[in-house]
């Protein structure tokens, strides 16, 4: 069956740039293959036979200058379930490679994702449409190109949870049911089951990866790699002046800088990606590709929530900065080509780190509420990660309630010193007379620190509590919003949206969502360690 361009009362405008301007792969028809001097396939989205909306973003469709009419229409759900193209659509994946868990892959591509189009706004403002989950195209190696419903969940709400604490991400207009069934075998332990197929339209100025550049200079194809580094320079960074090695300097460098500002913000909220690959990180520093991911609840450097990563742990939380240069060290091989100069990409290199300190540091007096970070207060960080881990501790809910404690009066008893923070602890009676006295004489040096400043614990509570969410999106939550969507009812995707759109707000109604994750969570599928599988 074949897509058809349909009139209707849904109306965007498209101005297909990335497909205008760059060199698209000549073979038309849609199976599996190396994809040669071309930076997109052209291919049509597989059509579905039942879809249903579960969910859409009205923040999103603003932007997209969609009405809800739009969005609650029948034909909002066919197009955005794949079925139909709307006028000015060129369907099309993206050709681009990666570096996967530290060795080359070689191609890659979007194996079960379909770019729509570049739809233009009202304010000139470019952003594209992608489908995930909607069908194979010849980057799916062995895979169909689809998406089950419990991945696509946790990537809608997820995109907008992190866009609203703050952070540079793709979003996320709809989340629509197919009413086909997807095979899966979720831990790869080869018991493969049915499961409910989804699509997630996913939203982006671009959705470009460090992958987009390796995949050519890898094959040598350095003609192709100028045109697509000119393109995105002159589309993306036009600021930084016309493309030219000096540009192509100035344009690693701000690659560098965004990569760190998005690191930094993972880092503030206890967000831990589970699969930064190269072809997961974005030449715009978005947050991209939304898998295995998860927030610290019990405060652990090491935690990762990929199965895949179990054993060593590459992308564990404490460890997401260094990968980001690793990676970053990659594009600069893939680019060295068109520069021919090691010392300066070094050099934007090696600044990386200290850029990168400088933003934590800044990160770190903001979640204490403190003026800004001095050179003596690196004792007084250091020393909170290590009380952070002496008990089980949700990292959320010791920031948060950090804020509550009285800092204007130095005599108090431990008890009354730690009682704001009681509700951080999984196990309040693994707090051994050790354990409190280190945590209080913590609190006690921070209580010290935050007098220096000479600061109000209001002045202070309302700084905490501006960049301390009080809700993020466990995956416990997550899970539970999965299954009843899996039974047909959507109610609980939407109310965590509504929840997540104010992750810094008191919401006195929805309490019970800024908790510590219950116990029947710690070792349940979905809700401590995920799969790849989707």
């Amino acid at each position: 069956m074949t897509n058809h361009s349909q009139s209707s009362p849904l109306q965007l405008n498209f101005d297909n740039r990335f497909v205008r301007s760059l060199p698209a792969d000549p073979t038309t028809d849609n199976h599996r293959r190396q994809v040669l001097s071309a930076c997109y396939s052209f291919v049509e989205p597989t059509i579905v036979s039942s879809p249903q909306l579960v969910a859409y973003s009205k923040e999103v469709a603003q932007q997209l200058d969609l009405s809800e009419q739009d969005c609650i229409s029948e034909i909002f759900t066919q197009v955005f379930a794949g079925n139909k193209l709307l006028n000015g659509m060129q369907a099309h994946a993206q050709c681009y490679g990666g570096h996967q868990f530290g060795n080359w892959a070689g191609q890659l591509g979007d194996g079960r994702a379909i770019n729509l189009g570049d739809a233009i706004n009202q304010q000139g403002e470019h952003f594209t449409l992608q489908l995930k989950g909607a069908g194979e195209t010849p980057y799916s190696r062995t895979a169909d190109g689809l998406a089950v419903l419990r991945s696509s969940v946790r990537e809608f709400l997820c995109s907008e949870a992190m866009f609203h604490l703050g952070i540079p991400t793709t979003r996320a207009l709809s989340l629509v049911t197919t009413g086909d069934q997807v095979i899966r075998d979720m831990f790869y332990d080869g018991h493969p089951k049915s499961e409910p197929g989804a699509v997630v339209c996913r939203v982006a100025p671009s959705f470009l990866r460090f992958g987009s550049y390796e995949i050519f200079a890898a094959r040598g194809d350095i003609d192709t790699l100028r045109t697509l580094v000119d393109f995105t320079i002159t589309t993306h960074f036009s600021h930084l002046g016309e493309p030219s090695v000096e540009v192509y300097l100035k344009w690693f460098a701000e690659i560098c800088e965004s990569t760190a500002d998005m690191i930094v913000h993972w880092m503030r909220v206890g967000f831990v990606h589970g699969v930064m690959n190269t072809d997961n990180m974005s030449i715009l520093g978005l947050t991209i590709d939304y898998g295995p991911y998860g927030w610290l609840e019990d405060y652990d450097p090491d935690w990762t929530p990929n199965t895949t990563d179990a054993q060593d742990r590459r992308y564990r939380f404490g460890n997401q900065s260094q990968i980001a240069q690793w990676n970053l060290f990659q594009l600069a091989n893939a680019i060295y080509p068109l520069i021919e100069q090691a010392e300066p990409l070094q050099k934007i290199l090696n600044d990386y780190v200290d850029l990168y300190t400088q933003k934590w540091q800044v990160m770190r007096a903001q979640k204490l509420g403190l003026n800004a970070y001095t050179d003596s207060d690196q004792a007084l960080h250091q020393q909170l990660h290590e009380i952070l881990q002496l008990v089980e501790t949700d990292m959320t809910i010791f920031y948060r309630k950090l804020a509550d404690i009285n800092t204007e009066h130095s005599d108090q008893s431990n008890e009354d010193l730690m009682a704001p923070l009681m509700d951080a602890y999984y196990d309040t009676d693994a707090l051994s007379t050790d354990s409190i006295n280190q945590i209080c004489d913590w609190l006690r040096q921070y209580q010290s620190r935050v007098q220096q400043d000479n600061l109000s614990d209001d002045i202070r509570r309302h700084r905490m509590n501006k960049i301390n969410p009080k809700y993020v999106l466990r995956n416990y939550m997550a899970q539970l919003a999965i299954d009843k969507a899996e039974l047909g009812d959507n109610s609980l995707v939407n109310e965590l949206l509504e929840l997540l759109r104010r992750p810094y707000d008191e919401q006195p109604a929805m309490e019970h969502y800024a908790v510590k994750r219950p116990d029947w969570a710690r070792d349940r599928a979905g809700c401590s360690m995920l799969s790849c599988s989707s």
